[in-house]
């Protein structure tokens, strides 16, 4: 279970997961923007698109206190997690959009409940092990889910639409 009463600064499983997560996404925001067959302004467009939207409503969130994070980079300049809203998240955005770039409804709906399904639950262990999350005011995991599906699909649709606009201009 959660450790009771920890510092603002967190203790050192909170700064593994948080410094490990920062590692991988960083690296894999690298190689999922530097792909030779990529679309770069479609997934620049994803990115920003989710990093500006995260940034707003989780602020929103966070100023409701319906969600915390104790432990979390730049704490005396942001009360919510910059980590997610504008790495984590956005990076699991540009891979959910190349993934099923090509795919029909059906398909990238169950693409995105096969990314969806284990990041709530990942969210889960880290709300209940660390004080990197919390959730407050009767949030809970299918908040999250339902969140996290919805966004995800609604920046997808974004892309795809620009995408086509885009086309038509070219064409």
């Amino acid at each position: 279970m959660k450790k009771q009463g920890v510092s603002m600064k967190g203790n050192k499983v909170d700064h593994f997961v948080l410094h490990g997560t920062l590692i991988v996404t960083v690296s894999s925001l690298a190689i999922l923007l530097l792909r030779k067959k990529s679309s770069i302004k479609d997934w620049l467009l994803a990115y920003l698109f989710n990093g500006i939207t995260n940034g707003i409503i989780d602020n929103v969130l966070v100023s409701y206190k319906i969600l915390q994070y104790p432990v979390r980079y730049f704490p005396k300049l942001f009360d919510s997690s910059v980590l997610f809203d504008f790495l984590v998240y956005p990076t699991f955005t540009v891979f959910f959009n190349q993934w099923s770039e090509k795919d029909k409804p059906k398909m990238i709906l169950f693409k995105l409940l096969i990314l969806t399904v284990p990041s709530t639950l990942g969210e889960w262990l880290i709300v209940q092990k660390t004080n990197l999350h919390d959730w407050k005011k009767g949030w809970k995991w299918y908040h999250s889910f339902g969140s996290l599906t919805l966004k995800s699909l609604t920046t997808r649709v974004l892309v795809g639409f620009v995408r086509k606009v885009s086309d038509k201009q070219n064409s």
